[in-house]
Formats: C-alpha cells, structure tokens, sequence
C-alpha cells in the first residue's frame, strides 16, 4: 500500500522498533479521542440534547452518567486495535468474519452519516443566517466545499490541529449556563434520582440519546486515527511489533479516551440542561432542530445566549462533518480493500477520495431536497441503532482475539464495559422497534 510520508531510514526504523519511543508531551496525548468525543456533539446531537431539555426538563440528565463508561469502554476498544495491528477495523474484521458482513455494515453505516451530513450541514447554513442573514443554502454549500477542499488538499497532519482548535467550540454550550439562571440544587437532585417515566414518549428520548451518543462512526474514526498516527510517527510502531511501546500507548488512549468522552458528555449535559432550565420552564417544549433551540433562547434567555448557542453550531457542524465523511470513507474502502489514508494524496487512494467526496457532496445536495429534517434524523438514528450493535460486537471480539491482538488484548474493564453498551444498545433498539409503529404514524 503506498505510503506518502517518506519512510525513515531503515537503520533508525530498526532502532526504534526495538527501543523505546520518548513519551509524548501531554498535550498530544488528546488527539483522536478527543476529535471523537467533541464531533459526537454535532448540530443532529446538539438537536437531540435541547428536544430532551426542552420537552423533558432534568428528567434525561441522568443519562449522560450512563453513557461515558460505556462511551469509553467502545472507543478505547476500537483505539487498541488500530494502534496494536495498524489497521482499519474493517481490515481487521476481514481477518475474522465474512466480506459480506464487512461490506453490508460499512454500507449500512455510510447511508446514515451522508444523512447526518446533510442535517449537519442544514444546521450551519441555518446557523449562519441567524446570527448574520443571508441565503442560507450559500452557507450550506460554503462550509461543505471548505470543509471537503481541506481534506482533500491538505495534509491530515497538518490538518489535525485545526480539528482540535474546532473541539473549543463546544464551550460555547458551557458558556451559555453563565448567562442563564439554574437552579443547582434541582439539578443535582436529577442527577442522582431520575424522573424515570414509563411511557412511549420518555423511551423514545432516551433511545434517540443514546444512538446519538454511542455512533458507529466514531469507532471507526478513532481507530483510524491511531493507525494515521503510526504512518506518520518516526518512532511509534504497530504494538504488535513493537509490544515495548504497549505501557505508555495504553496509557495514552486511557487518558485521550476519558477526556473526549467526559467533555463529550459534560457539554451534552450542559445543552440539555439550558435546554431545561429556559425552554422546559417557559413551556417551549416544541424544539424540532438545533437552531430552533437557539431561536427558542433569544426571546427568554437574550442575545448573548441565542448567539453562543448558534455559533456552537457552526463550530461543532465544521468539526463533525470531516469526521462523518472521513470515517465513511475509511470503512468503506478498507471493506474493499482499497488504499486509506488523509494523509495520503488523492491520487494514492483514489477510492478512498472518491468516497469521502461522495459523502460530503450527497449530504450537501439533501439540503436541497424538500425533506423534513428531523425525519431523516430519526432515519439515521434508526440506522445507526441497527448498524451499532453487531458493530460493537465485531469489535469487542476483534479486540479479545489473540489472533488479532496478540498479547495487546483489552483489559477486562474495557471488555465488560464494552459488552455492557452493547447490551445497552440492543435494548434501545428493541425499544426503538417497538415504538416505531407510532412514530412512523406520527
């Protein structure tokens, strides 16, 4: 497989597989763990948080205790078996299970991020023309070509870093519970007894939560990240070649894991609950989209609300959308075994380009399509439920295997953790079907 970045010299690459690399400043520890966990709070997660706040108060605040370590436990597995193999998960689960299993899950999640692309792109030109007016179709196609021209053109090691800048935009949503009144004590009091409701409605919610938080695509992602990481290192191998480097990688997936999905989380807490304490408590509970939320918090919670909330949005949408379309393309073309790679140029992964630019062009174009778009939310949460679960369990198998992994298998706390969500996931999608009678009629 062609490799762009030029190889070191044989003797220093012999050296470093046998030593040990020199440990990583603590700043790049946080990469692909937490592009992950900042892109799963897209403008569709974004929507899915301020509908729970807004119709149900503190009632789903709950959940985000429920989903970090099972959020965690995933992502980390999916992380080990790049950096341990230095492969796509799709290339690994060729090792194990049939094509045509790899194929129809690569195919099945790609048709729910071009989805989720399109809502996603819908939400920053709809962003934009709040905060600034204008054609918002213009900014819609705007922020896809700029997104798509650097992906395409630049370097993912030089376009990574501004990934990470992008993660700060979610502070927006932490910014936005300084400038309104919340009562803390309530607060808590939801956190720790939960106004569980037994009901159609409540079920839904917390399914459609969940889907959003525990995503497909963010497992191939982080995967696919620490095998991009290890093409472009000069002293990081493979663990399976070098197992030396084992104690400091683990530990810096541990670390680069939590932190994406504990800021993940905090800042879907944070939209839940501005969502709770200024549109519940005022009877705004028709909340169909991320910018009505934000329309929703100018007439109550003033301007300086409404415009942080929005440009989250656009912030958020610049991140998630290079993470939907790249992880689409990785699975993609490593379930056809197709050359990967950012970092690679265009005419050395001819596949993988043409993917990533399909997705993105696709998604872009659904903007134009006289389609309710929190029905296609609800198609791709719909999806992605089906899609996460013999997912995860591909995965969680794929990391347990000594034929995979080697000596490098995941802990126990991970592989529990990881089951655990997977079982979590396969009852919200029996809820989903049960319930989808009703919301089809709906």
């Amino acid at each position: 497989m062609p490799n762009s970045r030029p190889q070191a010299p044989r003797a220093h690459r012999e050296h470093r597989s046998t030593g040990q690399p020199a440990r990583t400043p603590w700043l790049k520890r946080f990469s692909a763990g937490l592009i992950a966990g900042a892109a799963d709070d897209d403008p569709s997660g974004i929507a899915t948080y301020s509908q729970a706040g807004a119709k149900f108060g503190y009632g789903t605040l709950w959940t985000v205790l429920l989903s970090i370590p099972l959020m965690v436990a995933i992502q980390a597995a999916s992380a080990m078996i790049g950096r341990v193999t230095g492969k796509g998960l799709a290339q690994n689960m060729h090792k194990r299970f049939p094509a045509w299993l790899v194929r129809s899950l690569a195919v099945w999640v790609a048709f729910a991020n071009v989805i989720n692309i399109g809502a996603d792109v819908a939400a920053m030109g709809a962003a934009v023309q709040l905060l600034a007016g204008g054609p918002r179709l213009l900014y819609c196609a705007v922020a896809a070509l700029l997104s798509l021209a650097l992906q395409v053109y630049v370097p993912f090691s030089r376009y990574s870093p501004y990934l990470k800048v992008l993660t700060f935009s979610l502070f927006a949503y932490v910014g936005t519970l300084f400038v309104v009144h919340v009562p803390w004590n309530e607060t808590l009091l939801a956190l720790v007894k939960p106004g569980i409701r037994p009901d159609a409605d409540y079920a839904v919610m917390i399914v459609a939560i969940l889907g959003t938080t525990i995503s497909p695509y963010l497992f191939y992602w982080q995967a696919a990240q620490e095998v991009e990481e290890l093409r472009q290192s000069d002293e990081r191998e493979p663990l399976k070649q070098a197992p030396q480097q084992a104690p400091e990688a683990r530990r810096r997936i541990r670390m680069d894991t939590v932190v994406g999905m504990v800021y993940s989380n905090i800042v879907a807490f944070c939209i839940m609950l501005t969502a709770a304490v200024v549109l519940h408590a005022h009877g705004k509970t028709d909340i169909n989209s991320s910018v009505d939320a934000a329309s929703a918090l100018r007439p109550v919670a003033g301007n300086l609300a409404f415009a942080l909330f929005a440009a989250g949005i656009v912030g958020t949408g610049l991140l998630a959308v290079p993470v939907l379309a790249g992880s689409t393309a990785y699975f993609l073309a490593d379930a056809w075994r197709r050359p990967t790679g950012l970092e690679k140029k265009p005419a050395q992964a001819k596949s993988f380009y043409a993917v990533l630019i399909a997705a993105v062009l696709l998604g872009t174009a659904l903007t134009l399509l006289p389609i309710d778009p929190m029905k296609g939310l609800f198609w791709s949460a719909v999806i992605n439920g089906v899609a996460a679960v013999p997912l995860m369990a591909v995965i969680l198998l794929l990391a347990t295997d000594h034929r995979v992994m080697g000596e490098h298998k995941i802990s126990p706390w991970i592989r529990w953790g990881g089951w655990v969500a997977t079982g979590a996931m396969g009852v919200a999608d029996v809820v989903m079907f049960v319930t989808l009678p009703g919301q089809l009629g709906g």
